[in-house]
């Protein structure tokens, strides 16, 4: 029975302009992180320090938890604590319902993804309007988003504009980004104002202050913030740094990072309720104390949502995210599944395991180190993958058979590259090509040159 990773691969994978198209927005964020980080004399140190100050709080996240409890409330914001998702959903659900909530505008928050919270508060005949540009574009199409940063880079612009036609009422045939995107704006400006309360993600969290910092490039979480009368933040536990001195370290990782820019547009800083309304903070755990206990693994909560290793990813590159379970995709996204989600046991063993992911995140996440921890952990005895690699274990182990392996190959090389029916290779060369023929084995070009001596 096909699972639906592999459905969802395969459909990302059908369309070989979408793949393209996808595969070249996306690296060019990447070679934008680069650019960027480049321009900045001690990016390295800026990354050292940032690791040493996430590995410091999560081996005392108890005690920063506790801390940011006690001066939220001191600010006049009210704490709750949520053990998982069913939790949140109650939390925010409840609180909507006491005041008589009915329409509510959120910013992007891959927590409330992850916790399905807009699905919950639906169910109690809550209007859930997201105002990021590209969370909105998602939502209108009833699916989940497929990038941490740029959740509709799937899309391509000819269906924004079908879809802001049949929802907005634009132009038919419209594909102009500018006109779209104003068009947008003059459709969610009308929720803005009729919003009763607004919900936000929350980047990170500052422990001495009790302090939220939100940061956005459209300014959509400032506004929503700032017109309703009840905000309600939900932060992972996760997100908490020690001090506010702390914070300029991964302000200028965050940014660079994810789109190449020394700064994103928006960067709020709250502390406690505005005069006359209510903040209301949900501490969420929802798997993360369970994956703080694993040692091997636990450093996976220090990732700050940057979105780098997406981009630098050849699988996810090709694959797109819905070819991902759950709301995270790409290489962090494998990491966390198995921890964090019964279905997502073998996304690890679905990685090329070159380390680029390793390279490029901001806060030093060995990720590649944790897909290959994942995949002993996961591994199942009687897999082909596991037999596959007992097989080349045994070859590799006996310089003979070794070398009657690789002429054999090299002989069926033509033969294995070629699509045609019947050929056992043939689903995995739909989506892949294989190398040049290699030609001579080094050691039979040395023994023939060692022979014509």
């Amino acid at each position: 029975m096909t699972n639906p990773i592999e459905l969802g691969a395969r459909s990302g994978l059908g369309d070989l302009h979408r793949v393209e198209r996808h595969d070249a927005a996306v690296f060019d964020l990447r070679m934008r992180r680069d650019a960027a980080a480049r321009e900045v004399p001690d990016w390295e140190a800026l990354r050292e320090h940032a690791a040493a100050v996430k590995a410091h709080t999560l081996d005392h996240l108890d005690t920063y938890l506790e801390e940011f409890e006690a001066r939220a409330s001191q600010a006049g914001a009210v704490v709750h604590w949520a053990s998982d998702a069913a939790a949140l959903q109650r939390i925010v659900g409840d609180l909507m319902e006491e005041r008589g909530v009915h329409r509510v505008v959120k910013s992007k928050s891959m927590l409330t993804e992850e916790c399905e919270l807009n699905t919950a508060l639906e169910a109690r005949n809550i209007q859930v309007v997201d105002t990021d540009l590209g969370e909105r574009i998602v939502q209108l199409r009833h699916e989940s988003p497929s990038h941490i940063i740029v959740p509709a880079i799937h899309c391509s612009r000819e269906e924004i504009g079908e879809l802001f036609h049949r929802h907005m009422g634009t132009p038919r045939g419209e594909t102009d980004p500018e006109r779209l995107t104003r068009a947008a704006r003059r459709n969610l400006r009308s929720h803005f104002l009729a919003a009763q309360a607004a919900i936000t993600g929350v980047n990170l969290a500052v422990a001495e202050s009790g302090s939220i910092v939100v940061v956005t490039n459209e300014g959509n979480a400032d506004l929503g913030m700032s017109l309703p009368r009840l905000h309600v933040a939900c932060v992972g536990i996760e997100k908490l740094i020690p001090r506010m001195e702390d914070l300029p370290v991964f302000l200028r990782l965050l940014a660079r990072s994810a789109t190449g820019q020394p700064i994103s547009a928006y960067t709020s800083v709250v502390t406690g309720p505005r005069p006359g309304a209510e903040l209301h903070i949900v501490l969420v755990d929802n798997g993360r104390a369970a994956l703080l206990g694993q040692e091997r693994h636990r450093s996976a909560l220090a990732c700050i949502r940057c979105g780098a290793c997406l981009n630098t990813c050849p699988v996810y590159r090709r694959a797109g995210g819905h070819a991902y379970p759950g709301p995270i995709p790409g290489p962090i996204g494998a990491v966390l599944a198995p921890a964090m989600r019964p279905d997502g046991a073998s996304l690890p063993h679905a990685s090329s395991l070159c380390g680029s992911c390793t390279a490029v995140c901001p806060i030093r996440i060995d990720l590649h180190d944790q897909l290959l921890a994942w995949r002993h952990d996961t591994n199942r005895p009687r897999s082909a993958a596991s037999l596959a690699a007992r097989m080349a274990a045994w070859l590799m182990a006996r310089p003979r058979w070794f070398r009657f392996a690789g002429r054999l190959a090299r002989g069926f090389w033509p033969l294995a590259s070629r699509r045609f029916p019947g050929n056992p290779a043939g689903g995995w060369l739909r989506t892949r090509e294989l190398p040049p023929h290699p030609g001579p084995s080094f050691s039979a070009r040395w023994h023939r040159e060692r022979g014509a001596d």
